[in-house]
């Protein structure tokens, strides 16, 4: 298939959709409707509405994991590593609009899909790079011991994630310090610096 303007249109109105009344809540004549064609137009473009989903997610992941293996595969202490997790989910979540939450909140419909296999073994990859970079920092004395990992991780990926859904980036705070307080805040705390 030779991707157009008129496949990324479709993927960008339909991701917006997807996330705002979810996958299995939008119809195909939804996405026809936002992109100003007749719903039978759009099976030119793609197959289904299940293949759109599968595109917004597979190339976010794609992206997201590509990032994380990089961050993974360059040396570095800990806490430079920690930062570079938040930071590229930031950056490939601004990257892909709507894709972050099209992936948290259609856990159930994603498993459907032919795509699904993909899906899984991506998500798998992300939880071990975080779970690797804290165990790590475990062992190098520089994170807490008392927390398991994968509660760390938990609450580490929760905040990235759930911060997307309100945070606005400005001129005064942006994106970047955006992560640099999430791993700050998790580091050292937030109590006043002495």
């Amino acid at each position: 298939m030779e991707w157009s303007d008129r496949h990324t249109l479709i993927v960008e109105q339909a991701a917006e959709l997807f996330a705002t009344k979810g996958i299995a809540g939008t119809k195909v004549r939804d996405i026809a409707d936002a992109v100003g064609v007749l719903s039978g137009s759009l099976y030119h473009y793609f197959p289904s509405k299940d293949a759109i989903a599968e595109v917004i997610v597979t190339r976010y992941l794609d992206d997201l994991t590509g990032e994380y293996e990089t961050i993974l595969g360059t040396p570095t202490d800990p806490r430079k590593q920690l930062t570079g997790l938040v930071e590229a989910s930031f950056r490939v979540s601004q990257a892909h609009p709507h894709a972050s939450e099209i992936y948290q909140n259609n856990a159930t419909y994603l498993r459907k899909l032919p795509a699904y296999r993909k899906i899984r073994t991506a998500a798998r990859t992300t939880k071990n790079a975080w779970i690797s970079v804290i165990e790590g920092g475990i062992a190098a004395g520089e994170f807490r011991s008392d927390l398991p990992a994968e509660v760390l991780y938990g609450l580490i990926r929760d905040a990235v994630w759930l911060s997307l859904r309100w945070f606005t980036p400005t001129p005064e705070f942006d994106i970047d310090q955006l992560a640099d307080a999430v791993v700050s805040v998790f580091l050292e705390g937030i109590e006043a610096r002495r």
